[in-house]
Parts: C-alpha cells; sequence; structure tokens
C-alpha cells in the first residue's frame, strides 16, 4: 500500500509502521512525491490537507504528527460507530486515527504537567480514557478493525492479513514465601508482631510452616506448574531481586539458596524477567537497576531482555531510556498500578517513541489491563466480581485479535485466607476460557 503525505516526520512514520504492521503485518511505503502517488493504480492513502481523487483513501491530516514539540492538546471527544474518538477531520475516516492513535500510544499526556498517585506515579484519574470512560476498552484495537472494514470497503481487492488473538500470563514474585527462607531475624520479628497484635492464628501457622508440617501459603508454584501443563501454555515470571530489603522491596533475600534454586529452576521451564525493585525507579543512575540485572543473569546463565517495574513505578521518558541502556528491551510495565484498564488504549505490543527525543526507540512495550492486587486492594472487587471483570478483558480483546497480559502474584494464588476465593476463580478462567480456546479447532 503506498501512503502520501506532504512531510515524512519520526511521529508519522512511526504510527504508519504500527498501523501497518497491525492490519496488513507489512509495511506501507511512504512518499512525499505526489505525482507518483497519482500514477499509482494500487491501493493508496492520502494523509495531506486535500484530496486529491476518487481513487484513493482520503484522511484529513491534523497537526500532531508534524510537530516536534510537546505542548497540551485540545481534545474534543464525539462517537463513532458506539466508540470515542477525537481530531475529527473529514475523508473516508470520520478522524484522523493516525494523529489520535499516537497521541494514546506514545502517552503524550504523562508529559505534561499533571497529578501524582499516592506513590509519586502519573495517576489514572489525570488520563483521557478515564475522565472520557474508554479506559476500559482497547479503543485504538477497536479503530483499527473499524479502518480495515473501511479500507476493505474501498479496495475490495486489498489483502488484509487477520492477526489472531494471543494470551501471555504473568506474575510478579515480590515475596517468593511467606514465611520460609527468610531468615531467622525477620522470622522471629514477624512472630512478635503477630503475637502483639493478637495474631495467635498466624503464630500458630508461621510455626508450623518453619517444621515443615505446612505448606507455605504463598507457595504456589508447583499447583501452577500442573495449571499451565494442563492449559498447554508458558508464563513469564517476573522476580524482584533488589539487593537491598527497605521500603517497598521486602523481597526474599536474594542470599537464599531457596530462591536462587526456584529462579534457575523456572528459568529452564518458563520465561523469566526482572521486576526491577523501587529503588532502581527513583535512583539517580542505572546503578541499581544494572546490579539487579546482572545478578539475575547470573542465576539464569544468559541475557535478559524482559522486565516490569515493581509497583508499576516510572516515570516517562527517564525509566524507559534506562531500560535501553541496560538492554532490557522488552517491557511489561504499560498499565496502571491503581486501576485495571489500558493505558495506552491498545491490546497489541508496540514500540515505545520517546517523545523527548522525538524519535522511535527498539524498547517493545508489551500492555497488560488486570492485576489482582488491583482487583483486590484498589477496586475492592470480590472474587467473583474480579472473574467477571476478567472475562471482560478476554472476552474484548479476542474480538480485536489482540495481546490479553494479565498480572498475578503468588499470594494470592496459594492458600493465604486472605486471599480465600481467588485461586479458584483464576483455576476456572484458566480452564474455562484457555484450556477450551487451545482445543477449539
Amino acid at each position: 500500500m503506498l501512503f502520501y503525505t506532504d512531510t515524512i516526520t519520526p511521529r508519522l512514520q512511526y504510527i504508519a509502521d504500527f498501523t501497518a504492521q497491525e492490519i496488513l503485518q507489512e509495511p506501507m511505503t511512504l512518499t512525499t512525491d505526489k505525482s507518483a502517488f497519482l500514477a499509482w493504480t494500487g491501493p493508496k492513502i492520502n494523509y495531506s490537507a486535500t484530496d486529491f481523487s476518487e481513487s484513493e483513501y482520503f484522511i484529513q491530516a491534523t497537526p500532531l504528527l508534524f510537530e516536534t514539540g510537546i505542548h497540551p492538546v485540545t481534545i474534543e471527544c464525539f462517537e463513532v460507530d458506539f466508540h470515542k474518538a477525537f481530531f475529527q477531520t473529514r475523508g473516508d475516516f470520520p478522524f484522523d486515527i493516525f494523529a489520535a492513535s499516537f497521541y494514546l500510544l506514545s502517552r503524550y499526556e504523562e508529559y505534561l504537567p499533571h497529578q501524582k498517585d499516592e506513590y509519586g506515579r502519573y495517576a489514572h484519574t489525570n488520563s483521557l480514557a478515564f475522565r472520557e470512560r474508554f479506559l476500559q476498552l482497547p479503543l485504538v484495537n477497536i479503530w483499527l478493525e473499524n479502518f480495515k472494514k473501511s479500507l476493505k470497503s474501498k479496495f475490495p481487492a486489498l489483502a488484509l492479513k487477520r492477526k489472531t488473538f494471543s494470551f501471555v500470563p504473568t506474575y510478579d514474585i515480590d515475596i517468593a514465601w511467606s514465611y520460609k527462607h527468610k531468615g531467622r531475624l525477620r522470622n522471629l520479628g514477624g512472630m512478635l508482631k503477630s503475637l502483639k497484635n493478637g495474631q495467635w492464628q498466624q503464630v500458630k501457622e508461621r510455626w508450623r510452616v518453619l517444621k515443615g508440617k505446612q505448606t507455605d501459603p504463598y507457595d504456589a508454584y508447583e499447583w501452577l506448574d500442573a495449571l499451565h501443563l494442563y492449559c498447554k501454555i508458558k508464563p513469564i515470571y517476573f522476580f524482584l531481586v533488589a539487593q537491598q530489603l527497605e521500603g517497598y522491596d521486602r523481597n526474599t533475600p536474594t542470599s537464599s539458596k531457596a530462591l536462587q534454586e526456584l529462579i534457575a529452576y523456572f528459568s529452564v521451564v518458563y520465561h523469566i524477567g526482572l521486576h526491577p525493585s523501587w529503588k532502581s525507579s527513583v535512583s539517580a543512575d542505572n546503578r541499581v537497576l544494572g546490579e539487579e540485572k546482572e545478578w539475575l543473569e547470573v542465576i539464569i546463565e544468559r541475557t535478559l531482555e524482559q522486565s516490569r517495574q515493581h509497583y508499576i513505578k516510572f516515570e516517562l521518558p527517564k525509566n524507559f531510556r534506562r531500560y535501553i541502556e541496560c538492554g532490557l528491551l522488552k517491557d511489561y510495565s504499560m498499565g496502571y498500578g491503581s486501576i485495571n484498564g489500558f493505558r495506552a488504549s491498545v491490546a497489541s505490543p508496540f514500540y515505545w517513541f520517546d517523545l523527548e527525543k522525538n524519535e522511535a526507540t527498539p524498547l517493545q512495550l508489551f500492555p497488560f489491563c488486570f492485576m489482582d492486587a488491583n482487583a483486590y486492594f484498589e477496586q475492592k472487587l470480590t472474587p467473583s466480581k474480579a472473574y467477571e471483570e476478567m472475562v471482560h478483558y478476554y472476552n474484548i480483546i479476542k474480538k480485536v485479535n489482540g495481546l490479553f497480559i494479565p498480572i498475578w502474584h503468588n499470594q494470592f494464588l496459594g492458600t493465604d485466607p486472605m486471599f480465600a476465593g481467588w485461586r479458584e476463580i483464576y483455576e476456572l478462567f484458566m480452564k474455562e476460557h484457555i484450556y477450551w480456546d487451545a482445543y477449539s479447532f
């Protein structure tokens, strides 16, 4: 497909590449040669101020993709096929889908002055998706599905390759065990705290676990192994390996031989990623992040590329630039740590565009839309309501042939009474949806 524009900019090239991958699964050729464009007899898109002929697909361009700076953008939403859209223009499509998609994917609004949440993160309440009530939808994918239909109507002979739905379960291992392998001092301190608070059941449970008479309540690993085997699926485990246990980084000590053996085992069977610590996200340089990556690489005996930030604590563009510098080129942090939904309004992998430098980067982002901790702590959902929410995301992403990535933590899937019912709804979801999907051909 030939794509005409007056000026080829980094922003336009980026979103054209993304769009082509999503709807064609092959590159589009961009040109500024009007004569060559007019002479082209195949499918073609005119993205400029004026249309030329009836044989083209015309989208009137708005300014965003031809700019280099970052400034507040006036956005007025309206509805197209019962879904929100913005940057309304004239032509064969009712709005500038390229500029609107770029605005959402680049996280343009996160570069503008905004309120932070209690953890110093970009607050989801700032976002256009939250204000306009499309946070629970992969809006970019929905737009692209409509765009494909419109292109096909204009060019009936156009071959559009169909993408397939995919599912990748992911687990954040912040604290590998509740009681085991923490060392005598931490266990003694925990027991004394439980005694002080009158938590006799916890005292009894800790004692039984440490004596080997009961399974640690956070130990869901064998159960997960069986579930993955049953569903024939490969998950990704992200391990928090903070070298200093302080603040929000209270993982099992990396000196623990049991933790090292657990990671080594998973690295043989599954995919492993780094869960960069809170400290790494707020430190002045890359030293902390580099140390954590190096430690994990020694354990798994190979180079790491995958990461997801602990507490989803990242700031644009600082933290994403650090990932690139450290060689972490596949990141799974694009989502909110305060609410479930689509932070970038998309359910497809995409490359990060550094707005300040005005350039595409090699960092590939894999967005998530559901996290157990959000459902439990932030949204106060019961297990049954969380199941319904997860099924909603599964269905809407499957409809647009996108990528569904949920986040679970081992403590939700163990036997801790605090999370009673969560293990059961996850197993139900996996067996009713993922297992049957694999055998529905």
